[in-house]
């Protein structure tokens, strides 16, 4: 029998990431138990040898490790901090893999320690192909020692998980990184839609932009969606990256940072999403910046 047979994970949030976590460490031969608040999305993953349960305390009383992967900390509050859920939280270790801010981290960290549980926070960079290639970067806010514990199953997303620091510290880092993928993909948005507008080809435009100390490889993955206009199979929805920006804000502010740049951004993916592209890649906010004729 290995260690991964030995340890039992509860995995809470079964989204498009959370799905994909699951498979991983199915494949990886971990016992998963697995809990959405949409049954339904979690279903597929019976065939694959998980456990699905109807409650987020089911979950938590399986597991030695419980991996969250909820889309905010409204939603880890109602799922994992309930008083049906704090009574199984003790002796169980809880690894935080969502963009939070750190505030609300190290809020969460003491409520899991008053009920008895150990917390961490592991946020990722990277996306489905990322996960399924095992090439995540996972960032460790963590004591030495409980890094140390947990660093093995970490390594099933991603080959070289980094301790940051302690709790708070990489949920900071991923916000930080976060904002960089709203504003290069917002910019280059309207980098785009003016180049076309002006009626210079794309390939025109990309041609020269690689060659220069501008690029960044998310121009490229992004370019065809935003040329077709297709935002649908999202690797990070709208909706989330809006929240993220949103994060940025109130962390630069508590930091006694400007935040100005920000201001256009987030207007941007408002917009987005108020055109009803909150489930679709966040790269639509190309439509918001240059709204289709």
């Amino acid at each position: 029998m290995t260690d991964q047979d030995e340890t039992s994970i509860a995995l809470l949030g079964i989204g498009l990431m959370g799905r994909a976590m699951a498979e991983k460490l199915l494949a990886a031969r971990y016992s998963v138990t697995a809990y959405n608040r949409t049954r339904e999305k979690a279903l597929a993953l019976i065939e694959l040898g998980a456990k699905v349960v109807d409650q987020p305390e089911e979950a938590i009383e399986s597991g030695e490790c419980i991996l969250l992967m909820l889309a905010d900390e409204r939603a880890i509050r109602e799922t994992l901090l309930s008083p049906r859920s704090k009574r199984q939280l003790r002796g169980k270790s809880v690894i935080q893999m969502g963009t939070i801010g750190p505030g609300e981290s190290h809020l969460l960290q003491a409520e899991v320690f008053a009920s008895g549980g150990g917390y961490l926070e592991a946020p990722v960079l990277g996306s489905i192909a990322q996960i399924q290639a095992g090439e995540l970067i996972v960032m460790v806010g963590a004591e030495p020692e409980q890094f140390d514990r947990w660093k093995g199953l970490l390594t099933t997303f991603g080959p070289d998980p980094k301790l940051i620091g302690p709790v708070g510290s990489a949920a900071a880092l991923k916000l930080a990184l976060n904002q960089l993928i709203g504003s290069l993909t917002t910019a280059f948005s309207l980098s785009l839609a003016m180049v076309l507008k002006e009626g210079i080809p794309a390939d025109t435009f990309m041609r020269i932009l690689r060659r220069s100390a501008l690029y960044a490889p998310t121009f490229d993955k992004k370019l065809g969606r935003m040329l077709e206009r297709d935002f649908r199979a999202p690797s990070f929805p709208g909706r989330l990256m809006l929240k993220d920006i949103k994060l940025v804000e109130e962390e630069a502010r508590t930091l006694g940072l400007q935040t100005y740049a920000l201001e256009g951004i987030r207007q941007a993916l408002e917009r987005a999403v108020e055109m009803g592209f909150g489930d679709d890649d966040y790269s639509a906010v190309y439509n918001a910046i240059n709204p289709a004729a």
